[in-house]
């Protein structure tokens, strides 16, 4: 209960023994407004602090435009959160600079959990790419789930004569292969699992920079590049079932059930994995009770049936850690993402 500076003093009254010649409480006249003060306070303090979370709308910051798979996930638990807590959960998209100004919209915010954020890998690797940013990385937020985890898939075209990941490293080294790759930018998911590939492998080519998914898809089936980390296998699968382009292997520890027949990166590359993800952070400070409440209602809402079926469609993976172990995700995935910068030679703007 908050206590106001009329009942700290009443508590130093109550304390003063009475042969000191101090008045107690009791004996203090009280006016009648000053006595329906202290009778209101002591009946609405203590409903105040009570108050239920969350009593009025939350904000879920997407640091992305709408439409993507972040948009998209967002949106649904935002949905699903709304029910569960008849409360509105506002999605407001906030796109610019590789997720910089809808983070640090979070980090700035007050931290009573009515911010959230809703991350993606840019997320763990800008403190690599940029110089400095207006927030901590690790300092600003407070994690609360780990989402969902998406592989990558790497494809060539359906016409190359790389039938295996071996057959590709072994094809950027005949000096009459010229390999370029494709990626929606830099720092990006697919753009790091090349490199990723790169440092682990004598694999080289050279990296171009697309608008979109379906411009890179169109440069992979006209053969502008010769090799694409796509970070949702979802949409590159009619393509794939034609045959015009190939499915060499997925970026995560284990196959994936929509494309079982792919192997691992790691079957020919061991202890290779690159995943993208997307996770819910709240501004730091956030008190520990809202940060296991929602931790509580997330978790539920990525186990149902209807959220694991989206999740699929996406080609992801429900996850639904602890924030402890979100944690341990993030910090892991800076130091992994900075050392293939470093040895991509990707300098910090």
């Amino acid at each position: 209960m908050i206590q106001t500076g009329a009942s700290a003093g009443a508590r130093a009254s109550r304390r003063r023994h009475p042969a000191t010649g101090a008045a107690s409480l009791a004996a203090i006249p009280l006016s009648l407004p000053l006595a329906l003060s202290f009778a209101l306070s002591s009946t609405i303090l203590p409903a105040h602090a009570a108050e239920p979370f969350p009593a009025r709308p939350i904000r879920l910051v997407v640091p992305t435009g709408p439409g993507g798979v972040t948009d998209i996930l967002g949106r649904a638990i935002g949905q699903r959160l709304t029910e569960r807590f008849g409360q509105q959960v506002v999605v407001d998209n906030r796109p610019g600079a590789s997720g910089i100004v809808g983070s640090s919209i979070v980090a700035k915010a007050p931290p009573d959990g009515y911010n959230l954020l809703m991350v993606f890998p840019t997320h763990v690797v800008n403190p690599s790419l940029y110089a400095s940013l207006p927030y901590d990385t690790l300092r600003d937020f407070a994690p609360i789930t780990l989402v969902s985890a998406v592989s990558t898939t790497l494809l060539v075209p359906g016409s190359s004569r790389a039938k295996s990941v071996q057959e590709l490293i072994a094809l950027s080294k005949d000096p009459a292969s010229r390999l370029n790759y494709g990626s929606v930018g830099r720092g990006s998911i697919g753009h790091l699992a090349a490199e990723l590939l790169s440092s682990m492998t004598p694999l080289t080519g050279t990296h171009i920079a697309y608008k979109g998914s379906p411009q890179i898809l169109a440069a992979l089936l006209q053969n502008e590049i010769q090799y694409y980390f796509i970070a949702s296998v979802a949409s590159a699968l009619p393509h794939m079932q034609t045959g015009r382009v190939r499915a060499l292997g997925v970026s995560s520890p284990k196959r994936l059930p929509t494309v079982p027949d792919v192997p691992t990166i790691g079957e020919t590359v061991p202890g290779y994995e690159a995943l993208g993800w997307n996770g819910l952070l709240a501004p730091a400070g956030t008190p520990a009770a809202i940060i296991d409440r929602m931790h509580r209602e997330v978790v539920q809402v990525v186990n149902s049936p209807d959220f694991v079926k989206l999740v699929s469609n996406e080609g992801a993976m429900p996850v639904g850690n602890t924030p402890a172990e979100f944690a341990k995700v993030i910090r892991a995935d800076i130091d992994k993402w900075a050392k293939v910068i470093r040895h991509a030679g990707i300098k910090p703007e």
